[in-house]
């Protein structure tokens, strides 16, 4: 696709979908199916709320909701007005969701009550006084100062500030289409669309910031590559607060008309249940639940004869009856900053391919090999750091001066290894920093680290990531006790699950002395 196409806005994209795909099923969750059309009409009317609840372009909405259809609804929404989309990872801890709120600038918070232990209506009410005693949809307070309105679904009635999410729906009955539709037609493809949040190598996680172009752009190369159709019924567990989810999973299945199958909560004998009774064609689930998957009691006894599209390496492939290496999306490149990819080969190119590469640069991304202390480029074959610029790299991240983030010529330095080869194809090696890749998260040690600094019983706390077969690395911490105390891996971790998400507390505590 052009990569300069005016229709490479999110608005435009789910409109396009149901223009062309009308009555075929769209989402299918937890025993609710929607259409294309009731999808776009569903956006239409939660549109219509938004702009009734005050709000205009450029305004930051954060989402914390699971992976069920309201998340897409409300996304594209918001992105139909030309908001800006602020996905709340669903295991971060309290301090971190009021971090993101705070310096994401977020103006509206559209929210669920709860997700298996976390209460986060609770929460939200117990940690925010200002929210508790507001007056809804007139919330004033300096620890969140633009915040000035909450909607939770699955609410009867306002709960102090919190609004329910019947009043969202209400808010829209005084706007006309017409309105909505002029609104849209005022977004552009370079405005902004996403603000995602990202652990990197700094203390706090950062706020990349992406336009709407990237993620509509990535969606129909996701459809393509994938080799994506119109009856290709995807089985996702990828989250929706990360790119991957949104692009790969959602951008691609609707590019190609398909249809997602969704769980709010991974639950391995529930997820082989859905993709057997939906005729699931494809699987995208992260190494540690397809080992979960493959492992079930109920697996080998279910019939998933119907996936096809699975990359080989999984159990998942073997439990279909994959016997040959025709599929795989190993032979990849990519990183939040690049809304997922900036390189790739095709799912279906040939296996010895791609299992010695990680892909070409994709049409309008360019990648290049410098020298990390210099910055200069390095000839091919020569590893170094790799370094990218394109249509899907991001605007930069929030609060950031752009000098500080991308080089003279706009090239964003990775901080990952890699060469290129005479013929383009990049070989990645590994990160140079000490970032932590645990289940398709990243975690930054520092960040850990500045938390345990807090901790009465540690004089030295140094996080590591140790290799592990399904999760690629796992978080471990090195402890030395403080004089006089010792060093209580329980307590500690349980220190660390109060004020970090879940998958950021350490697996083990090692003690020093």
């Amino acid at each position: 696709m052009d990569t300069r196409n005016p229709r490479l806005t999110l608005g435009r994209f789910l409109a396009d979908a149901a223009a062309r795909h009308g009555d075929r099923r769209a989402v299918q969750c937890e025993g609710r199916d929607l259409s294309y059309r009731e999808l776009e009409r569903e956006v239409r009317a939660r549109a219509s709320g938004l702009v009734g609840a005050g709000i205009v372009k450029g305004a930051r909405v954060a989402v914390q909701l699971a992976n069920r259809s309201e998340w897409i609804v409300a996304a594209t929404a918001i992105g139909r007005l030309g908001g800006v989309v602020v996905p709340v990872n669903t295991f971060a801890s309290r301090e971190e969701l009021t971090t993101l709120l705070r310096h994401g600038d977020v103006s509206t918070l559209l929210m669920q009550p709860s997700l298996l232990r976390h209460r986060f209506l609770d929460d939200l009410l117990a940690d925010h006084p200002a929210i508790a005693a507001g007056e809804p949809g007139r919330l004033r307070g300096p620890e969140l100062p633009q915040l000035r309105a909450v909607f939770c679904l699955e609410i009867e009635a306002a709960r102090g500030g919190v609004q329910a999410w019947g009043e969202l729906v209400a808010r829209g009955a005084g706007v006309g289409d017409d309105l909505v539709a002029a609104l849209c037609a005022q977004v552009e493809p370079s405005d902004d669309a996403f603000l995602i949040y990202t652990s990197g190598t700094t203390a706090h996680p950062k706020g990349v910031l992406h336009s709407q172009r990237a993620a509509v752009l990535q969606a129909w190369r996701f459809a393509e590559i994938l080799r994506f159709d119109a009856d290709d019924r995807v089985f996702t567990t990828y989250p929706f607060f990360w790119t991957a989810g949104i692009a790969m999973s959602i951008g691609a299945t609707f590019a190609a008309g398909g249809c997602l199958l969704l769980q709010q909560v991974f639950e391995p004998g529930a997820a082989l249940e859905l993709i057997e009774r939906e005729r699931a064609t494809v699987v995208h689930a992260w190494p540690h639940q397809n080992k979960a998957l493959a492992e079930h009691p109920e697996a080998v006894a279910r019939d998933l004869s119907s996936v096809r599209k699975v990359d080989f390496a999984t159990p998942i492939a073997r439990l279909a009856g994959i016997e040959r290496d025709e599929y795989g999306t190993g032979a990849s490149y990519g990183l939040s900053e690049t809304f997922t990819i900036a390189s790739m080969l095709p799912v279906d190119a040939p296996s010895e391919l791609r299992r010695c590469t990680h892909g070409r640069a994709l049409p309008g991304m360019e990648i290049r090999i410098v020298d990390p202390e210099t910055g200069l480029p390095v000839p091919a074959g020569v590893p170094g750091e790799i370094a990218v610029r394109g249509p899907t790299l991001m605007r930069g991240y929030t609060k950031v001066l752009p000098e500080l983030v991308f080089d003279a010529d706009g090239w964003f330095r990775t901080q990952d290894g890699g060469s290129l080869d005479a013929e383009g194809f990049l070989h990645w090696t590994g990160r140079l920093s000490n970032l932590i890749k645990t289940g398709g998260a990243n975690v930054s040690p520092v960040e850990i680290e500045q938390v345990l600094a807090k901790h009465p019983d540690l004089e030295i706390a140094i996080v590591v990531g140790i290799g592990h077969p399904t999760l690629g690395e796992v978080v471990v911490l090195c402890a030395v006790p403080a004089l006089g105390r010792k060093v209580d891996e329980e307590a500690i971790r349980a220190f660390l699950r109060e004020r970090l998400a879940s998958y950021k507390v350490p697996r083990r505590v090692l003690a020093f002395r």
